[in-house]
């Protein structure tokens, strides 16, 4: 018997299915028959969208459920096959109730050319997202496929998949939307401001509040357990890439602010109320007390 109730036949999460791929279709992130939709609802029991099927117009009685082997547990239609992925994600993060995979168009540019998210520019993305990696291609829809993303998962809830699209994850199936939502945004403002010239990175001192902020507020972020990543630098993931690490091309290098570990989060980030630590404010008087001495 599940530890949840088991919602295989719990209309009201199918309809939340409905509501959240409608909310994709209209967002121009599903096209035709993109994407696919989970909830896991007990131990071994996962409701779906199913295969060959536009998000925006299904019903409460099209949504189909599985095991957490993939096998077809419910439903009329035929599963997804790429549910193999949300089931790798809910198997590797037992936190995660719901899985959102689709292709944001925004974003899905950032995939196929293999360019990184750029960090420290906006934010509500430093405090709701931090790094988004990018997963290795893999064919849809087989047991390889769903492990590109196994690398990543301990301290994020969105992956881009290179030459594909998104995947988010979280408590409900709202919020795994929201993320793609959020994350599509960020992007398309980024290639908006690359049109006008370029993008302007906050600064260190800036960006480090926005940690503070992440910590005091429960977040996890991957900078936080990581000791050689940097602030900025698309670095926290990098073990998880076995090769072909993504490299910042489109917008100008990150501002190099060593050190996220031991200065911001090592100590539970605790620096002085204006933002910076007391060796930083020595380091400048000392540099300031030179320059008037000449």
């Amino acid at each position: 018997m599940s530890t949840w109730n088991s919602g295989i036949n719990d209309r009201q999460l199918k309809e939340d299915i409905c509501e959240i791929g409608r909310r994709l279709y209209n967002k121009g992130f599903a096209a035709a028959n993109d994407g696919n939709i989970s909830i896991r609802v007990g131990d071994d029991a996962v409701l779906c969208s199913p295969t060959m099927i536009c998000k925006g117009f299904m019903k409460p009685e099209d949504i189909c459920a599985v095991d957490m082997n993939g096998d077809q547990i419910a439903g009329k239609r035929k599963r997804t096959s790429e549910v193999l992925l949300h089931l790798e994600i809910m198997r590797n993060r037992p936190d995660v109730k719901s899985v959102v995979h689709c292709h944001p168009p925004h974003a899905t540019a950032f995939a196929i050319a293999n360019e990184p998210i750029p960090q420290c520019i906006l934010p509500e993305v430093e405090v709701f997202m931090g790094e988004v990696p990018i997963a290795p291609y893999e064919t849809p829809g087989d047991q390889k496929f769903a492990e590109t993303v196994t690398p990543f998962l301990k301290a994020t809830n969105t992956v881009i998949l290179k030459n594909h699209g998104t995947v988010s994850f979280g408590k409900s199936v709202e919020d795994a939307y929201w993320k793609t939502e959020i994350l599509d945004a960020y992007c398309r403002m980024l290639l908006l401001a690359k049109q006008m010239g370029s993008v302007e990175y906050l600064n260190e001192q800036k960006s480090r509040e926005l940690l503070d902020l992440k910590k005091k507020w429960g977040f996890d972020d991957p900078r936080f357990h990581n000791e050689d990543c940097d602030l900025c630098g698309n670095s926290a993931f990098r073990e998880g890439y076995k090769e072909n690490i993504p490299v910042q091309r489109a917008f100008p290098k990150a501002p190099d602010y060593p050190g996220i570990m031991q200065e911001a989060c090592g100590t539970a980030c605790e620096t002085p109320a204006g933002g910076a630590s007391e060796d930083l404010v020595q380091m400048i008087t000392n540099q300031v007390l030179a320059a008037l001495g000449k």
